[in-house]
């Protein structure tokens, strides 16, 4: 909504991609200086340099995604978004040599398929929403098994304190990162954009909700990443697509028709599927 109310694609799709950064920042700030809320971590400049990459795709996958909803349908942005599994696969089993079963590749399908089904009858073609949520896809993979591999570096973790802590690093890294692409890309229009900030609601609301909510969500996709592992996560990320696609025709009044449903229960099943299957094989051997 935010996107829309500031203009889609021909807007300010990196300025709001920047701020809504900056949003979840302040807030992880805060939690730092609130009494009995969070410890705040004791990192040294080398566990900065360390978090670098981690921060530079979490700023990567934000922006290039932002920009492809800008750019396109919301339902085609989460149809090309839900291949992201996919490249978390790949990277993961070639990259980072974390072998995953023929069962759980098996699974993908399934799940990528569910939020295609749920989202064809919208389909909005758009080459650059496509090319910008691939490259999303890409960073988000990396960011996936770059965390993991921070979360398993000894010394680092315990430095950290929590996960928690872990996020809000990353976050203010990344919004750090992100500035400078969103004033090279609209610095030159930022008094139009100050004066649309001031005189639309539309815009001010709902870019300070979304990086509530968006801060909110990774942290608490942060928190799966250290239970599980980086392609559980995008398959877990990929079933919240299914969530994205019914909740925004709630909102926006759209039909709620049976292929729409249908293909939401297919991708809920399939991440269901994915989890267990593993287990079940084992049980049956």
């Amino acid at each position: 909504m935010a996107l829309t109310a500031a203009g889609g694609s021909a807007g300010f799709p990196m300025t709001i991609s920047s701020l809504q950064l900056g949003v979840g920042c302040i807030y992880g700030i805060f939690l730092w200086l609130a009494p009995d809320a969070r410890e705040k971590p004791t990192v040294t400049l080398d566990d900065i340099i360390k978090m670098l990459p981690v921060a530079f795709c979490f700023m990567g996958a934000h922006t290039a995604s932002v920009f492809a909803l800008s750019a396109g349908a919301v339902s085609f942005g989460q149809i090309v978004k839900s291949a992201e599994p996919a490249f978390a696969a790949v990277l993961s089993q070639f990259v980072y040599k974390k072998k995953i079963s023929r069962a759980k590749w098996l699974c993908l399908p399934i799940v990528i398929g569910g939020v295609i089904l749920a989202s064809v009858k919208e389909l909005d073609f758009a080459v650059s929403a496509l090319v910008s949520a691939c490259i999303a896809n890409l960073f988000a993979a990396f960011k996936g098994n770059e965390n993991k591999k921070l979360m398993d570096t000894e010394g680092l973790k315990d430095r950290m304190g929590s996960v928690g802590n872990q996020f809000a690093l990353t976050a203010i890294l990344g919004f750090l990162m992100s500035v400078p692409v969103a004033m090279f890309k609209e610095g030159s229009k930022m008094g139009e954009f100050m004066s649309l900030w001031k005189t639309s609601p539309a815009l001010s609301i709902n870019l300070i909700a979304s990086g509530l909510w968006f801060y909110g969500y990774n942290e608490l996709a942060t928190m799966t990443l250290k239970k599980t592992n980086a392609v559980t996560q995008s398959v877990a990320n990929t079933a919240k697509r299914v969530i994205v696609i019914v909740g925004v025709a709630i909102v926006l009044g759209e039909s709620l028709d049976p292929i729409k449903m249908l293909g939401c229960g297919i991708g809920i099943g399939g991440v269901f599927l994915y989890s267990i299957i593993d287990g079940l094989l084992e049980k049956k051997e």
